[in-house]
Protein backbone atom coordinates (compact mmCIF):
# COMPACT_ATOMS: atom_id res chain seq x y z
CA UNK A 1 0.00 0.00 0.00
CA UNK A 2 1.39 3.56 -1.18
CA UNK A 3 1.73 6.21 1.38
CA UNK A 4 -1.70 8.78 0.70
CA UNK A 5 -0.70 11.46 -1.28
CA UNK A 6 -3.35 13.75 1.05
CA UNK A 7 -2.16 13.04 4.59
CA UNK A 8 0.00 15.39 5.57
CA UNK A 9 1.79 13.12 8.42
CA UNK A 10 4.09 15.65 9.42
CA UNK A 11 0.99 18.07 10.40
CA UNK A 12 -0.19 15.07 12.31
CA UNK A 13 3.19 15.00 14.39
CA UNK A 14 3.28 18.40 15.37
CA UNK A 15 -0.56 18.31 16.68
CA UNK A 16 1.01 15.53 18.93
CA UNK A 17 4.03 17.31 19.81
CA UNK A 18 2.02 20.56 20.86
CA UNK A 19 -0.13 18.42 22.82
CA UNK A 20 2.40 17.14 24.49
CA UNK A 21 4.31 20.65 25.31
CA UNK A 22 0.69 21.13 26.52
CA UNK A 23 0.69 18.03 29.28
CA UNK A 24 4.46 18.46 29.73
CA UNK A 25 5.12 15.29 28.31
CA UNK A 26 8.91 15.63 26.94
CA UNK A 27 9.55 11.99 25.33
CA UNK A 28 6.59 9.99 24.03
CA UNK A 29 6.92 6.17 23.45
CA UNK A 30 3.80 5.10 20.83
CA UNK A 31 2.90 1.64 21.36
CA UNK A 32 -0.71 1.68 19.72
CA UNK A 33 -0.90 0.10 16.27
CA UNK A 34 -3.57 2.20 15.53
CA UNK A 35 -1.33 4.90 16.75
CA UNK A 36 1.54 4.54 14.94
CA UNK A 37 -0.34 4.43 11.87
CA UNK A 38 -2.30 7.66 12.38
CA UNK A 39 1.08 9.43 12.30
CA UNK A 40 3.03 7.99 10.18
CA UNK A 41 0.61 6.02 7.95
CA UNK A 42 2.99 2.69 8.20
CA UNK A 43 0.53 -0.21 7.89
CA UNK A 44 2.07 -3.36 9.33
CA UNK A 45 2.69 -4.54 12.76
CA UNK A 46 5.29 -5.46 15.80
CA UNK A 47 6.62 -1.65 15.81
CA UNK A 48 6.76 1.38 17.77
CA UNK A 49 7.22 5.62 17.36
CA UNK A 50 9.22 7.54 19.54
CA UNK A 51 8.59 11.44 19.42
CA UNK A 52 10.77 14.30 20.84
CA UNK A 53 9.90 17.51 20.41
CA UNK A 54 12.68 17.43 17.68
CA UNK A 55 12.68 14.09 16.21
CA UNK A 56 10.98 10.92 15.96
CA UNK A 57 11.70 7.72 14.44
CA UNK A 58 10.03 4.23 13.60
CA UNK A 59 11.09 0.97 15.76
CA UNK A 60 10.28 -2.14 13.63
CA UNK A 61 12.57 -5.12 12.27
CA UNK A 62 13.79 -5.92 8.59
CA UNK A 63 10.47 -7.75 7.51
CA UNK A 64 8.93 -4.42 7.31
CA UNK A 65 11.99 -2.38 5.47
CA UNK A 66 10.90 -1.98 2.22
CA UNK A 67 7.18 -1.16 3.42
CA UNK A 68 8.24 1.55 5.20
CA UNK A 69 10.49 2.90 2.64
CA UNK A 70 7.16 2.85 0.58
CA UNK A 71 5.00 4.13 3.28
CA UNK A 72 6.85 6.51 5.41
CA UNK A 73 9.49 7.95 3.31
CA UNK A 74 11.78 10.31 4.59
CA UNK A 75 11.02 8.87 8.37
CA UNK A 76 13.91 7.87 10.47
CA UNK A 77 13.85 4.10 10.82
CA UNK A 78 15.68 1.81 13.61
CA UNK A 79 15.26 -2.21 12.73
CA UNK A 80 15.84 -4.40 15.53
CA UNK A 81 17.30 -7.53 15.10
CA UNK A 82 15.14 -10.88 14.59
CA UNK A 83 16.27 -12.37 18.21
CA UNK A 84 15.32 -9.02 20.32
CA UNK A 85 11.79 -8.74 21.40
CA UNK A 86 10.47 -4.93 20.68
CA UNK A 87 10.55 -4.16 23.88
CA UNK A 88 14.19 -4.50 24.58
CA UNK A 89 15.07 -2.98 21.51
CA UNK A 90 12.93 -0.10 22.84
CA UNK A 91 15.11 0.14 25.95
CA UNK A 92 18.17 0.05 23.87
CA UNK A 93 17.34 3.10 21.86
CA UNK A 94 15.85 5.00 24.48
CA UNK A 95 18.98 4.58 26.43
CA UNK A 96 21.43 5.53 23.98
CA UNK A 97 19.49 9.32 23.54
CA UNK A 98 19.58 9.55 27.08
CA UNK A 99 16.33 10.23 27.93
CA UNK A 100 15.81 11.74 31.84
CA UNK A 101 12.20 10.79 31.46
CA UNK A 102 9.58 9.22 28.94
CA UNK A 103 6.18 8.80 28.18
CA UNK A 104 4.73 5.73 27.94
CA UNK A 105 1.48 4.57 26.37
CA UNK A 106 -0.51 3.06 29.00
CA UNK A 107 -3.26 1.79 27.41
CA UNK A 108 -1.79 -0.21 24.66
CA UNK A 109 1.31 -1.42 27.10
CA UNK A 110 1.54 -4.41 28.65
CA UNK A 111 2.49 -4.52 32.54
CA UNK A 112 5.19 -7.22 31.21
CA UNK A 113 6.62 -4.49 28.52
CA UNK A 114 6.33 -2.02 31.37
CA UNK A 115 8.16 -3.93 33.93
CA UNK A 116 10.66 -4.96 31.02
CA UNK A 117 11.38 -0.86 30.50
CA UNK A 118 11.90 -0.17 33.86
CA UNK A 119 14.50 -2.84 34.05
CA UNK A 120 16.31 -2.17 31.31
CA UNK A 121 16.05 1.58 32.03
CA UNK A 122 17.39 2.30 35.13
CA UNK A 123 18.08 5.64 34.97
CA UNK A 124 15.23 6.95 32.75
CA UNK A 125 11.84 7.49 34.66
CA UNK A 126 8.73 6.49 33.20
CA UNK A 127 5.44 8.13 32.87
CA UNK A 128 2.07 6.70 31.80
CA UNK A 129 0.47 8.82 28.96
CA UNK A 130 -2.80 8.55 28.26
CA UNK A 131 -5.46 9.28 25.61
CA UNK A 132 -3.22 11.81 23.93
CA UNK A 133 -3.19 10.57 20.47
CA UNK A 134 -6.67 9.53 20.78
CA UNK A 135 -8.06 13.27 21.51
CA UNK A 136 -6.39 14.36 18.46
CA UNK A 137 -8.11 11.25 16.38
CA UNK A 138 -11.33 12.81 17.47
CA UNK A 139 -11.29 15.26 14.65
CA UNK A 140 -11.31 13.77 11.64
CA UNK A 141 -9.07 15.98 8.55
CA UNK A 142 -9.86 15.86 4.93
CA UNK A 143 -8.03 12.38 4.30
CA UNK A 144 -9.81 10.91 7.03
CA UNK A 145 -13.19 11.67 6.11
CA UNK A 146 -13.00 10.53 2.33
CA UNK A 147 -11.78 7.47 3.31
CA UNK A 148 -14.73 6.99 6.07
CA UNK A 149 -16.95 7.95 2.95
CA UNK A 150 -15.52 5.33 1.01
CA UNK A 151 -16.64 2.88 3.71
CA UNK A 152 -19.51 3.90 3.66
CA UNK A 153 -20.30 3.72 0.60
CA UNK A 154 -18.87 0.19 0.02
CA UNK A 155 -20.91 -0.97 3.31
CA UNK A 156 -24.48 0.54 1.75
CA UNK A 157 -23.54 -1.05 -2.22
CA UNK A 158 -22.79 -4.39 -0.21
CA UNK A 159 -25.99 -4.02 1.81
CA UNK A 160 -28.48 -3.34 -0.94
CA UNK A 161 -26.96 -6.25 -3.16
CA UNK A 162 -27.47 -8.87 -0.52
CA UNK A 163 -30.85 -7.48 0.98
CA UNK A 164 -31.72 -8.19 -2.87
CA UNK A 165 -30.89 -11.37 -2.99
CA UNK A 166 -32.22 -12.76 0.58
CA UNK A 167 -34.32 -15.65 0.56
CA UNK A 168 -35.98 -17.95 3.33
CA UNK A 169 -33.46 -20.43 3.47
CA UNK A 170 -30.56 -18.40 3.94
CA UNK A 171 -29.16 -18.52 7.30
CA UNK A 172 -27.90 -15.23 10.10
CA UNK A 173 -23.84 -16.70 8.90
CA UNK A 174 -24.63 -16.86 4.86
CA UNK A 175 -25.96 -13.40 5.13
CA UNK A 176 -23.21 -12.17 7.54
CA UNK A 177 -20.67 -13.78 4.93
CA UNK A 178 -22.16 -12.68 1.72
CA UNK A 179 -21.70 -8.89 2.95
CA UNK A 180 -18.44 -9.35 3.33
CA UNK A 181 -18.13 -11.31 0.16
CA UNK A 182 -19.62 -8.01 -1.36
CA UNK A 183 -17.33 -5.48 0.61
CA UNK A 184 -13.90 -7.68 -0.90
CA UNK A 185 -15.32 -7.18 -4.08
CA UNK A 186 -15.76 -3.39 -4.10
CA UNK A 187 -12.51 -3.10 -3.35
CA UNK A 188 -12.18 -3.30 0.77
CA UNK A 189 -10.36 -5.29 2.84
CA UNK A 190 -13.76 -7.09 4.66
CA UNK A 191 -15.86 -5.85 7.29
CA UNK A 192 -15.45 -3.63 9.85
CA UNK A 193 -15.92 -5.96 12.77
CA UNK A 194 -18.00 -9.01 13.08
CA UNK A 195 -21.20 -8.80 11.37
CA UNK A 196 -24.31 -8.75 13.66
CA UNK A 197 -27.36 -10.55 11.81
CA UNK A 198 -30.59 -11.58 14.13
CA UNK A 199 -33.11 -12.56 12.76
CA UNK A 200 -36.97 -12.60 15.17
CA UNK A 201 -35.82 -13.17 18.80
CA UNK A 202 -32.11 -13.03 18.43
CA UNK A 203 -32.44 -9.42 17.38
CA UNK A 204 -33.07 -8.47 21.30
CA UNK A 205 -29.38 -9.49 21.36
CA UNK A 206 -27.71 -6.50 20.86
CA UNK A 207 -23.80 -8.08 19.81
CA UNK A 208 -25.57 -11.65 19.07
CA UNK A 209 -23.20 -13.15 16.71
CA UNK A 210 -24.87 -15.14 13.15
CA UNK A 211 -25.89 -18.62 13.47
CA UNK A 212 -27.13 -21.35 11.29
CA UNK A 213 -30.77 -20.06 12.17
CA UNK A 214 -32.58 -19.09 8.47
CA UNK A 215 -34.51 -16.56 8.15
CA UNK A 216 -37.45 -17.84 7.19
CA UNK A 217 -37.80 -18.17 11.07
CA UNK A 218 -39.16 -15.09 11.50
CA UNK A 219 -40.52 -12.00 9.84
CA UNK A 220 -38.00 -9.52 10.33
CA UNK A 221 -34.03 -9.72 10.54
CA UNK A 222 -31.90 -6.92 12.34
CA UNK A 223 -28.01 -6.49 10.10
CA UNK A 224 -25.34 -4.71 11.97
CA UNK A 225 -22.21 -4.34 9.62
CA UNK A 226 -19.59 -2.35 8.33
CA UNK A 227 -16.77 -2.05 5.92
CA UNK A 228 -12.98 -2.13 6.34
CA UNK A 229 -11.92 0.27 3.45
CA UNK A 230 -8.04 -0.76 4.15
CA UNK A 231 -8.13 1.48 6.87
CA UNK A 232 -11.08 3.32 8.02
CA UNK A 233 -14.13 1.53 8.61
CA UNK A 234 -17.74 2.24 8.65
CA UNK A 235 -20.91 1.03 10.97
CA UNK A 236 -24.35 0.77 9.89
CA UNK A 237 -27.72 -1.63 11.03
CA UNK A 238 -31.15 -1.84 9.58
CA UNK A 239 -34.04 -3.77 10.19
CA UNK A 240 -35.13 -5.81 7.10
CA UNK A 241 -39.09 -6.99 6.92
CA UNK A 242 -38.63 -10.42 5.67
CA UNK A 243 -42.35 -12.08 6.36
CA UNK A 244 -45.70 -11.20 8.37
CA UNK A 245 -45.07 -9.38 11.25
CA UNK A 246 -47.07 -8.23 14.06
CA UNK A 247 -48.42 -4.60 14.77
CA UNK A 248 -45.91 -3.98 17.61
CA UNK A 249 -42.76 -4.80 15.78
CA UNK A 250 -43.72 -1.53 13.92
CA UNK A 251 -44.82 0.62 16.65
CA UNK A 252 -41.18 0.18 18.14
CA UNK A 253 -39.63 0.65 14.87
CA UNK A 254 -41.21 3.73 14.62
CA UNK A 255 -40.42 5.00 18.11
CA UNK A 256 -36.75 3.91 17.37
CA UNK A 257 -36.93 6.18 13.92
CA UNK A 258 -38.20 8.85 16.14
CA UNK A 259 -35.28 8.73 18.58
CA UNK A 260 -32.67 8.29 15.87
CA UNK A 261 -33.82 11.35 13.86
CA UNK A 262 -34.54 13.55 16.98
CA UNK A 263 -31.13 12.72 18.34
CA UNK A 264 -29.47 13.12 14.85
CA UNK A 265 -31.35 17.01 14.74
CA UNK A 266 -29.60 17.69 18.44
CA UNK A 267 -25.93 17.27 17.18
CA UNK A 268 -24.04 20.52 16.23
CA UNK A 269 -20.84 21.89 18.02
CA UNK A 270 -20.91 22.67 21.41
CA UNK A 271 -23.29 20.78 22.93
CA UNK A 272 -22.81 18.37 25.21
CA UNK A 273 -22.43 14.33 24.28
CA UNK A 274 -24.73 13.31 26.43
CA UNK A 275 -27.31 15.68 26.18
CA UNK A 276 -27.68 14.07 22.31
CA UNK A 277 -28.37 10.64 23.91
CA UNK A 278 -30.42 12.76 26.59
CA UNK A 279 -32.73 13.40 23.13
CA UNK A 280 -33.15 9.91 21.71
CA UNK A 281 -33.84 8.61 25.14
CA UNK A 282 -36.92 11.04 26.17
CA UNK A 283 -38.06 9.54 23.09
CA UNK A 284 -37.71 6.04 24.18
CA UNK A 285 -38.73 6.49 27.50
CA UNK A 286 -41.96 8.83 26.70
CA UNK A 287 -43.18 5.54 24.92
CA UNK A 288 -42.66 3.27 27.88
CA UNK A 289 -39.53 1.65 26.65
CA UNK A 290 -37.52 3.28 28.60
CA UNK A 291 -35.51 0.31 30.29
CA UNK A 292 -35.29 -1.17 26.94
CA UNK A 293 -32.97 0.89 25.42
CA UNK A 294 -29.67 -0.72 26.83
CA UNK A 295 -26.91 1.18 25.71
CA UNK A 296 -25.64 4.52 24.83
CA UNK A 297 -26.73 6.23 21.94
CA UNK A 298 -23.53 6.09 19.60
CA UNK A 299 -19.70 6.48 19.48
CA UNK A 300 -16.93 7.68 17.57
CA UNK A 301 -15.13 5.42 14.77
CA UNK A 302 -12.28 5.66 12.19
CA UNK A 303 -9.35 3.56 12.59
CA UNK A 304 -11.24 1.63 14.91
CA UNK A 305 -14.62 0.70 15.52
CA UNK A 306 -14.93 2.12 18.71
CA UNK A 307 -13.20 5.29 19.24
CA UNK A 308 -12.87 7.63 22.45
CA UNK A 309 -16.18 9.34 21.66
CA UNK A 310 -19.26 8.52 23.30
CA UNK A 311 -22.68 9.59 22.96
CA UNK A 312 -24.05 8.26 26.36
CA UNK A 313 -25.24 9.34 30.00
CA UNK A 314 -22.16 10.69 31.65
CA UNK A 315 -20.60 12.28 28.69
CA UNK A 316 -20.37 15.84 29.22
CA UNK A 317 -17.85 16.64 26.48
CA UNK A 318 -19.21 18.76 23.86
CA UNK A 319 -19.03 17.67 20.46
CA UNK A 320 -16.33 19.68 17.95
CA UNK A 321 -16.64 20.06 14.34
CA UNK A 322 -14.95 16.77 11.80
CA UNK A 323 -16.25 14.62 14.81
CA UNK A 324 -18.04 11.41 13.53
CA UNK A 325 -20.24 9.43 15.07
CA UNK A 326 -22.48 6.36 15.19
CA UNK A 327 -26.53 6.99 16.31
CA UNK A 328 -27.92 4.03 16.99
CA UNK A 329 -30.91 3.76 19.52
CA UNK A 330 -32.45 0.62 20.09
CA UNK A 331 -35.40 -0.95 22.04
CA UNK A 332 -34.40 -4.95 22.92
CA UNK A 333 -37.76 -7.10 24.13
CA UNK A 334 -36.81 -10.41 25.35
CA UNK A 335 -38.36 -13.75 23.07
CA UNK A 336 -39.68 -11.12 21.21
CA UNK A 337 -36.81 -9.33 18.96
CA UNK A 338 -35.21 -6.25 18.81
CA UNK A 339 -34.95 -3.04 16.58
CA UNK A 340 -31.97 -0.66 16.03
CA UNK A 341 -31.77 1.86 13.58
CA UNK A 342 -27.93 2.85 12.73
CA UNK A 343 -26.37 6.09 10.57
CA UNK A 344 -23.06 7.36 10.75
CA UNK A 345 -22.88 11.57 11.43
CA UNK A 346 -20.06 14.29 10.80
CA UNK A 347 -20.09 17.20 13.00
CA UNK A 348 -19.87 20.32 10.76
CA UNK A 349 -19.25 24.12 11.77
CA UNK A 350 -23.16 24.59 11.18
CA UNK A 351 -24.46 21.48 12.70
CA UNK A 352 -24.18 18.12 10.75
CA UNK A 353 -24.23 15.95 8.16
CA UNK A 354 -25.64 12.26 8.04
CA UNK A 355 -22.94 10.35 5.98
CA UNK A 356 -25.38 7.27 5.11
CA UNK A 357 -27.99 7.45 3.04
CA UNK A 358 -29.79 3.73 3.20
CA UNK A 359 -33.73 3.80 3.05
CA UNK A 360 -35.20 3.79 6.93
CA UNK A 361 -38.78 4.65 6.92
CA UNK A 362 -41.04 1.58 8.02
CA UNK A 363 -42.10 0.92 4.09
CA UNK A 364 -38.83 0.77 2.98
CA UNK A 365 -38.02 -1.72 5.30
CA UNK A 366 -39.99 -4.50 3.82
CA UNK A 367 -38.30 -7.08 1.16
CA UNK A 368 -39.90 -10.49 0.33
Amino acid sequence: MTRPQLVDFTKRVERLRSEMRRANQENLLVTSPHNVTYLTGFTGEDSFLFVTQDSDFLLSDARYDQQIGEECPGLELVLRPSNMPIIDAAAKELSSRACRRVWVEALTTTLAQWERLNELMRNTELQSSRGLIERLRERKDAAELAAIERAIDMAQRSFTAVKSMLHPEQTEKQVADALEQHIRQLGGAGAAFKTIVGVGPRAALPHGRPSAIKLGASGFVLIDWGANENLYLSDLTRIVITGRVSPKLEKIYRVVLDAQLTAIEAIKPGVLMSDVDAAARRVIDGAGFGKKFTHGLGHSFGLQIHETVRLARGQDRPLEPDMVVTVEPGIYLPDFGGVRIEDDVLVTKQGHRVLSSLPKSWEECKNF
